[in-house]
């Protein structure tokens, strides 16, 4: 039964605030006796904290991207009434990805952030609540409820944590990057090799990464470049060799990329490239630019609290659970292989049925 003296504090709450927020109450939900008070905008579809000071729930899922959006997807469909927190960009790195051909059920493929979109409105209609923002510390000392402070202002106690703020790429930090990305600019040779057939395309890096992307480019476009700003590499020696030894890849060291064109064509076209042992600089026509120097997962928040691997990523075990009872990982924060939307959607079902297995235990 809703407790109304509950309700008219919070009314008299907005009323002080002298609407400087200007929003329209749609949800006021007590279950489990637990409160979690959501403010959503007029438009209903961006939810948004305001004044408030904490959020209590039985669990939060931390960022939006494929793993967290089925991780919610299946919390609320199994009655854990998830709180999501999506981070920036909403919907994580798909949404910078143009044509998604290699997801299933999509035969003509569909746009990055439109797969997005269906993700969200799917978790959405099972009842999962999502607030815009960025969680800015964690604190999982308690055996009870987990802390976490949203946008340094906000707490949030939680019974439970997934945990899937996915990984970013490392950028060659160009201007033309952004401008370009998902126009010949890409970081994943899986994803958008198939849409240079026959062209000419270049590879930046010297990790096995680069050979791997390099390799993989191979069996669609004629000709790869690798391009590496040292003679020496840090992919390993059977890796370096099968790049090598392929006759349609070519090597050009001791370079790096100034300048990618063109901007203006809405293309990659070619790329301006200073060679660091004598300082010239020479044009290389190409048709795509595949940058591969590597990912930092977004785990800083996390360093204090949860076991991470050399690299940065966080370990998991018997599915998703860490080291921290109650906090799971899902995605690419913990994955560090596969990296694909399809991969990732998948840890973030395994990631809500251990939580729902955790959660009735607590019972």
């Amino acid at each position: 039964m809703i407790r109304f003296d509950l309700f008219i504090i919070f009314i008299c709450l907005i009323i002080q605030s002298n609407f400087i927020y200007p929003i329209t109450i749609i949800n006021f939900n007590l279950y489990d006796n637990e409160k979690l008070y959501i403010a959503q905008d007029i438009s209903g579809k961006n939810m948004t904290s305001t004044n408030l000071k904490e959020i209590t729930n039985q669990l939060t899922i931390i960022g939006s991207g494929p793993a967290g959006l089925t991780a919610a997807l299946y919390a609320a469909r199994g009655n854990l009434n998830p709180l999501l927190v999506e981070g920036f960009p909403a919907g994580g790195q798909l949404t910078l990805t143009t044509d998604v051909e290699n997801f299933p059920g999509f035969p003509d493929g569909i746009m990055g952030p439109d797969l997005m979109n269906k993700f969200r409105e799917q978790a959405e209609k099972f009842g999962a609540k999502i607030i815009t923002g960025e969680i800015t510390e964690v604190d999982f000392n308690s055996t009870n409820l987990k802390n976490l402070t949203l946008n340094d202002k906000i707490t949030i106690k939680t019974k439970s944590v997934i945990i899937s703020t996915g990984a970013s790429a490392k950028m060659l930090g160009l201007n033309e990057e952004s401008k370009l990305l998902g126009k010949g600019v890409s970081t994943c040779a899986t994803c958008d090799g198939f849409f240079f057939k026959d062209q000419v395309v270049s590879v930046v890096g010297g990790g096995d990464s680069a050979m791997e992307e390099a390799l993989f480019l191979t069996k669609f476009a004629k000709k790869v470049y690798i391009i590496h700003r040292r003679d020496e590499f840090k992919a390993s020696q059977i890796m370096l060799e099968r790049a090598q030894s392929n006759t349609s890849i070519e090597f050009i060291l001791n370079s790096e990329v100034t300048n990618i064109s063109d901007v203006e064509q809405n293309k990659v076209t070619n790329l301006t490239l200073r060679n660091n042992k004598t300082n010239t600089m020479t044009n290389l026509d190409t048709d795509a630019l595949f940058v591969a120097i590597g990912h930092t997962p977004n785990t800083d928040i996390f360093k204090k609290s949860l076991d991470l691997n050399e690299n940065g990523y966080i370990i998991t075990s018997d599915g998703t659970k860490t080291n921290i009872p109650g906090v799971f990982a899902c995605g690419d924060v913990q994955d560090w292989e596969y990296r694909q939307a399809i991969t990732a959607a998948g840890s973030g079902c395994m990631a809500a049925i251990d939580t729902e297995k955790y959660l009735s235990n607590l019972i």
